[in-house]
C-alpha cells in the first residue's frame, strides 16, 4: 500500500491478550438468459466503546472521551475519537462537540460526492473538518460563558473507503491500519509533547498547523482508533509502533463476530475488564472497523 503524508456464522469472542443484484438478460431468441449473481459489495463493520477510567471515578469526573462514527453509502465510513483534557472543566463537552462536528463535516461532503482523489485534496478536506470542529468548540464555550481552554480536547478523524484510509490527528492517541496482506502500521502517532501527559489540543492557536495527516492507499482490511488511555497497552512507545499481540485478537474478533450490536457489547466488556483496568486508570476509547463482504 502506498502512503501520502504530511505534517453470519457463529459470533466470535473477544478476549484480552451488499449489495446483491441479479441480471436476467434475454437470449437472442427471447429465451431468458442465465441468471448471474454479483458478489456482495464489501462494506465496513464498526464497533466502538468508551469507558470511564478508575482515576476519573475516584475524582468524580465524567468520562471525557468521545467517539462518533457513521456508515455512509458506497462503502465509506467516517469516525472521530476525541479525548478531553483532564484539567479542563468542560472537556467532555469539548470532546463530544469536536467529534460530532468533524464527522458531520466529512459526511456532508461525502453526500455531495465530493470526497477527494489526490492526497493534497484529502489534507485540505481533513484540516477543514478540524477547523469546523474548533469553531464549534469555541461556540460551545461561548454558550457556557467559558474559555475555549475549558473545552480543550484532542481529535482523531478517520475516513475509510474500499480503496484507502485517510486520517488526521491533533494530540495523542493513534490510528492503526492493517491491509489485506496482513501488514499493520500506524497512520498517526501520539503527540505527547516534551513532558509527561503533555499534548496538543484542538483549541490551541497553532493546532491546525500541527495536524498530522496521512492517506494510505490500497485495500484496507481493518482500522483501529484509540485514545491515549490505551497507548501503553497498544503501542510500543515512544515510537508509537503498533503492538501486534494487542491488535491481532481484536481484528480476528471483528472478522468473526456476528453483528455490530454483539461487537459493541463485547468491546465494552473488554475495555472494562480487570486486565485492562489494572494497566490504565485513564478513560479509554477504542474504535474498530473491518471491511467485510
Amino acid at each position: 500500500m502506498g502512503v501520502g503524508q504530511h505534517g453470519q456464522g457463529r459470533p466470535g469472542r473477544l478476549t484480552v491478550g451488499h449489495e446483491a443484484g441479479v441480471t436476467n438478460p434475454r437470449g437472442r431468441e427471447g429465451r431468458p438468459g442465465r441468471t448471474a449473481v454479483r458478489a456482495p459489495a464489501r462494506r465496513w463493520r464498526i464497533a466502538a466503546a468508551s469507558m470511564q477510567g478508575s482515576s476519573h471515578e475516584k475524582m468524580g469526573l465524567p468520562c471525557q472521551d468521545a467517539c462518533v462514527h457513521r456508515s455512509l453509502s458506497g462503502g465509506i465510513f467516517v469516525a472521530a475519537v476525541a479525548d478531553g483534557a483532564g484539567s479542563a472543566r468542560y472537556s467532555d463537552t469539548g470532546a463530544a462537540v469536536a467529534a460530532k462536528t468533524a464527522v458531520d463535516t466529512i459526511a456532508a461532503q461525502a453526500a455531495l460526492a465530493r470526497l477527494p482523489e489526490d492526497d493534497e485534496a484529502w489534507r485540505s478536506l481533513l484540516v477543514g473538518a478540524f477547523d469546523a470542529a474548533r469553531d464549534a468548540v469555541e461556540r460551545a464555550a461561548a454558550e457556557l460563558a467559558a474559555s475555549s481552554r475549558d473545552l480543550a480536547t484532542t481529535l482523531i478523524l478517520v475516513v475509510g473507503t474500499r480503496h484507502l484510509v485517510a486520517v488526521a490527528q491533533v494530540g495523542d492517541g493513534a490510528a492503526i491500519v492493517r491491509d489485506d496482506a496482513g501488514e499493520i502500521g500506524a497512520l498517526t502517532v501520539p503527540d505527547n509533547g516534551e513532558y509527561l501527559n503533555e499534548t496538543e489540543f484542538l483549541v490551541a492557536p497553532q493546532a491546525l498547523d500541527a495536524v498530522q495527516w496521512a492517506v494510505r492507499r490500497g485495500t484496507p482490511a481493518h482500522v483501529a482508533v484509540l485514545s491515549d488511555g490505551l497507548e501503553m497497552l497498544a503501542l510500543k512507545m515512544p515510537d508509537g509502533v503498533p503492538h501486534q499481540p494487542f491488535f491481532d485478537p481484536l481484528f480476528r474478533f471483528m472478522a468473526d463476530v456476528g453483528g455490530e450490536q454483539e461487537a459493541n457489547h463485547q468491546l465494552r466488556e473488554f475495555l472494562g475488564s480487570t486486565r485492562i483496568r489494572e494497566r490504565t486508570d485513564d478513560d479509554v476509547t477504542l474504535l474498530l472497523a473491518s471491511l467485510r463482504g
